[in-house]
C-alpha cells in the first residue's frame, strides 16, 4: 500500500511540474505586453492576476507561504492565500509573479515569472524581512563558503576547490547602495563582479548554471526570494547559507509569529525547501538564467526551465503560443 502511495505521489510531482511551468508561462506572456510601461502599478496587477487564474486552476490544494506581501497589502497572491481544489494534494507554494517588477516597466534585463512547489511543510515560512545570502554551485565541498567568513576568505576558499585564480571567479551581486563596501571588499580580492539591478532569485540559481558564468552569488536580499532560491537549489543542486536580517522589534515580532525562536540562525538550502519540490521560471526579458518573451503577429515564444528534486532532473522548454487559435478556443468554450 505504502509503495502504491509513493508512486501515485511521484505521479503528481511530475505533472505538477510541468503544470507549474505553465503557470510561469502564462504570467511571463501578460508581463510581457506592459514591458517598459513605466506602470509598476499596471504590470504587478497583470502578472499576479494571470498567476493567481493559473495557479487556482491546477489539481492541488495550495497554500502560498511567500507571496507578494501580507493580504493587507497584497490583494492578490498573498501570504496564506489557498489556491486550487479542497480534494487535491497539500502543496505548499513560493512565488513572484514578476521578480524585478522596477527593471521590467523600465524595460529592463533579467525580469522573470517563478513559482516554487513542495509538500506540506517543506518549505519555511519567512516574515518580508532582509536575507543574508551566499550561494554557489554544485560539485564542492561541504560549506566550502561560510557567511560568517571574509569576502577575501570566501573567495580564496571558492577558488582553491575549483583550482582557480581568485581572478578567474566572477561574482554576482545586487547593485545596491548598502552592498557599496561589499562590493570594495570583492574587487580588493581580486574577483571579478557581475552586478545586476533585481533578481536574486535568478542570480542565485546562476550559480548552478555552468553557462551562466557566475560562480557565487552574495549580498542581501528579500527573505520569500531567499526560500524560492533555495527551492532551486534543492532540484538542482548547489549550496547556500542564509540569515534573516531582523532590524526592529516590528521585524523580530514578526518573525517569531511565525514559529522563528532562532533569530540568529544560519539556514541551508535544506533548512528552506525540504521534501519533495519543484521548482518553475520563465524569462520575461533576457537575463544570464532564461531568454525573454519574444512576441510576433498573432503569437509568441517563451523560454522556461522546470526541476524536481526528486529526481534533480532539469528541463528548459522553449514554447511557441499560437493567440489566435487560443482565442477561438476560448470563444467555444464560451458558447458551450
Amino acid at each position: 500500500m505504502t509503495e502504491n502511495k509513493g508512486a501515485d505521489c511521484a505521479a503528481i510531482d511530475r505533472n505538477l511540474a510541468l503544470e507549474a511551468v505553465r503557470v510561469t508561462e502564462s504570467t511571463a506572456l501578460a508581463a510581457s505586453r506592459l514591458v517598459g510601461c513605466g506602470d509598476e502599478r499596471l504590470l504587478e496587477s497583470a502578472a499576479t492576476s494571470s498567476m493567481e487564474v493559473a495557479l487556482d486552476a491546477l489539481y492541488i490544494r495550495g497554500t502560498i507561504l511567500s507571496g507578494e506581501g501580507q493580504q493587507e497589502d497584497a490583494p492578490k497572491l498573498y501570504s496564506g492565500q489557498t489556491l486550487g481544489r479542497a480534494d487535491g494534494p497539500e502543496v505548499d507554494v513560493a512565488l513572484d509573479a514578476i521578480e524585478g517588477t522596477t527593471i521590467c516597466a523600465k524595460g529592463g534585463y533579467n525580469v522573470i515569472s517563478v513559482l516554487a512547489m513542495a509538500e506540506r511543510g517543506g518549505l519555511l515560512k519567512v516574515p518580508q524581512v532582509y536575507m543574508a545570502k551566499i550561494a554557489v554551485g554544485p560539485g564542492l565541498p561541504d560549506d566550502v563558503v561560510d557567511l560568517d567568513a571574509s569576502p577575501a576568505e570566501n573567495l580564496a576558499s571558492l577558488a582553491k576547490a575549483k583550482g582557480v585564480e581568485v581572478s578567474d571567479l566572477q561574482i554576482c551581486i545586487l547593485d545596491r547602495p548598502r552592498h557599496d563596501d561589499l562590493i570594495h571588499q570583492v574587487r580588493e580580492a581580486g574577483a571579478r563582479i557581475i552586478l545586476i539591478g533585481d533578481g536574486d532569485v535568478s542570480g542565485v540559481v546562476a550559480t548552478a548554471q555552468i553557462q551562466s558564468g557566475i560562480d557565487m552569488y552574495i549580498g542581501t536580499g528579500g527573505a520569500p526570494e531567499g526560500v524560492l532560491a533555495a527551492a532551486a537549489l534543492a532540484c538542482i543542486g548547489g549550496q547556500m547559507q542564509s540569515r534573516l536580517l531582523l532590524r526592529s522589534e516590528a521585524d523580530k515580532q514578526a518573525a517569531r509569529a511565525l514559529g522563528i525562536t532562532d533569530l540568529k540562525r544560519k539556514y541551508s538550502v535544506a533548512d528552506l525547501a525540504g521534501g519533495e519540490v519543484m521548482f518553475a521560471a520563465t524569462g520575461v526579458t533576457d537575463g544570464p538564467l532564461l531568454r525573454g518573451i519574444r512576441r510576433f503577429k498573432g503569437g509568441a515564444v517563451s523560454h522556461s526551465l522546470v526541476m524536481r528534486s526528486h529526481t534533480g532532473t532539469v528541463r528548459y522548454i522553449e514554447a511557441v503560443h499560437n493567440f489566435e487559435r487560443k482565442q477561438r478556443l476560448d470563444r467555444i468554450g464560451q458558447d458551450e
